[in-house]
């Protein structure tokens, strides 16, 4: 991919940098600071940190991890991208689930990019964002690509089948969630259609690899 690249004399592209591990963020920081046309902005610990820190220094782009305690990446960016509808994120993920990616770009991503391609992507990535374009990792693309026209659990079944990621039984998942039993059967019999599964145990499976529910 051809991306833009940021004259001496333009202002540096100040980016916000979101992650729950120091480590990561100080590796992202000295990348940035061996670029002449970028600086660190701000950083943050946690989504609400996020929002908070967007609001006070009005960023370029911000670097934002997806998994964090508390409010994660997608709940961040759409608070901030609810108060700030131009805010430019993108969404960094060990994992390229695409339920994750389709949801984050549904709520205005900006890009995705895994963890493990920080070193060969950063830059330009920042520089292609800042310049407009939407930016999805490779490997993310391609895993999108594999499962287009896929289709997506409501929040409802999303719920239910992670009650039966944890070992519940249809009687208990209807308890835990306040509905009918034959509710939780006709969910379940929607979720195994949706995904193509033969049993909740390979539902489970193929929605933890989608990134639809977690562990």
């Amino acid at each position: 991919m051809n991306t833009p690249t940021i004259p001496d004399t333009a202002a540096p592209i100040r980016v916000l940098l979101v992650d729950d591990h120091p480590m990561l963020r100080a590796g992202l920081a000295d990348a940035i600071a061996g670029q002449p046309d970028m600086q660190v902005a701000a950083e943050a610990g946690d989504g609400r940190e996020a929002v908070a820190a967007w609001a006070s220094v009005r960023p370029d782009l911000a670097l934002m991890d997806l998994a964090m305690p508390g409010m994660c990446g997608l709940e961040a960016l759409q608070a901030i991208r609810a108060q700030f509808p131009a805010a430019r994120i993108v969404m960094l993920t060990t994992f390229g689930g695409d339920a994750q990616v389709r949801r984050a770009l549904a709520a205005g991503a900006s890009g995705f990019l895994l963890k493990s391609s920080l070193r060969k992507e950063l830059v330009g990535m920042i520089r292609a964002v800042h310049g407009g374009q939407r930016y999805i990792s490779p490997e993310i693309a391609q895993q999108l690509a594999s499962q287009l026209g896929a289709a997506l659990l409501s929040e409802r079944e999303a719920e239910v089948l992670q009650c039966a990621a944890a070992g519940n039984a249809n009687k208990r998942i209807a308890s835990q969630l306040a509905i009918s039993e034959e509710t939780v059967k006709a969910h379940m019999r929607s979720i195994l259609a949706k995904l193509g599964a033969n049993d909740r145990t390979h539902a489970v499976t193929i929605a933890l690899k989608r990134g639809i529910i977690g562990l």
